[in-house]
């Protein structure tokens, strides 16, 4: 079935984010000022953490590998929307569309499962503090980390594997500005079923993961008798929090309703936020409402100044 799909479609034709073609160059600026501030924002994140020992620890442990993420994953689709601003139209070829739809897929499982993971460091750190060193050693982050590489290699891998097996029997151009799963599947009128199992499986468990785990740490914060100690918990969280509801949600309006080309064309202004915004946003979240980093930020460039 394979080899039958290839000689049906060599080539897809991406869409348009917007089909309005007086905003293509203002877009194409937009978008290219974005993908800058994600790349040095995720990379000097990346780069201050590795740098800086007093940052050597679990939570930014993770944070590394989220900054990471994200900047691979907005390197996967951003590049090629940019091309369609100032090419018009932008035809993908087949295997060039399934290796997108791999890596997206990679990328966002992966900082699903980062996400995830960070919220179980939360969860420790507030609810058991005294116990923090031991619960989070480097070996269990490390385990983590790589549970969270492994399970997106193979999600990807079998997603993108089933993707090879289906004929494109209506044409080949895509609703959207890169490969995803909704569109590809509507031109093989794929069962909607399919679609809640993809999406749902990769943003309702680990959603539940993390809400479950945020209960938790508020009941325990309530408990606390220190107003100020109460404050710092809401303060360590809050960062996560914001970049979880950012990318989940807009993750789930994608994913988690019934399909129609009115639902794909609303769902590709969602997906801007996932695919472009949340990587551009989670180093500043991250940074501007953490001390420690800022810290680390001021030192450097003092360094550097001298």
């Amino acid at each position: 079935m394979g080899r039958e799909n290839t000689t049906l479609v060599t080539e897809f034709i991406l869409g348009s984010l917007i089909d309005q073609p007086e905003l293509q160059t203002p877009l194409f600026f937009l978008f290219l000022l974005m993908y800058l501030g994600t790349a040095l924002g995720n990379f000097g994140l990346t780069i201050l953490i590795v740098l800086n020992s007093h940052l050597h620890t679990p939570m930014y442990f993770f944070l590394f590998n989220l900054s990471f993420i994200d900047l691979c994953h907005s390197s996967v689709i951003t590049p090629k929307m940019l091309m369609k601003f100032i090419l018009g139209e932008n035809v993908i070829s087949y295997m060039g569309c399934m290796t997108q739809l791999y890596f997206f897929c990679f990328f966002v499982i992966s900082e699903c499962c980062v996400l995830t993971s960070m919220a179980y460091d939360r969860y420790v750190a507030i609810c058991n503090p005294l116990l923090y060193n031991i619960i989070m050693s480097p070996k269990v982050c490390s385990y983590l980390i790589v549970g969270s590489y492994l399970m997106a290699f193979s999600d990807a891998m079998v997603h993108t594997g089933f993707m090879l097996k289906l004929i494109f029997c209506d044409g080949n151009a895509i609703n959207h500005y890169f490969c995803d799963f909704l569109p590809l599947f509507q031109l093989s009128y794929i069962n909607e079923l399919s679609i809640l199992i993809v999406g749902g499986k990769n943003i309702i468990v680990p959603s539940f993961i993390i809400f479950t785990s945020y209960g938790f740490i508020l009941s325990s914060i309530f408990q606390m008798s220190s107003t100020e100690g109460r404050f710092k918990a809401f303060s360590t969280c809050s960062s996560h929090i914001i970049a979880v509801s950012l990318f989940f949600g807009s993750g789930a309006f994608m994913y988690l309703k019934p399909t129609s080309t009115d639902s794909l064309d609303k769902g590709k202004i969602s997906s801007v936020f996932y695919t472009t915004v949340v990587p551009m946003m989670n180093p500043l979240i991250y940074s501007l409402r953490n001390k420690d980093v800022n810290v680390a930020l001021r030192k450097m460039l003092s360094r550097r100044t001298f």
